[in-house]
């Protein structure tokens, strides 16, 4: 059974709190940048888990599959 990625859009990404959610990570994205990381192939860590606090302290750079596990 195929996707259906425009329900998925309706029913959870384009909901109001979960698109300010994936603004604050790609802001997250872009100060890293700024401040000279390489986040090329990794992920932005919110160590708090709150992607609104983009606090240069609750952000770190870690490989995709080590920020995405669920330990």
């Amino acid at each position: 059974m195929a996707r259906d990625y425009a329900k998925e859009y309706r029913d959870y990404h384009g909901k109001p709190a979960q698109r300010k959610r994936r603004s604050g990570r790609n802001q997250a994205r872009r100060l890293m940048i700024k401040k000279g990381a390489n986040v090329a192939g990794k992920d932005v860590h919110h160590k708090d888990g709150n992607p609104s606090n983009n606090s240069s302290s609750n952000l770190s750079v870690m490989s995709k599959s080590k920020n995405r596990s669920m330990k």
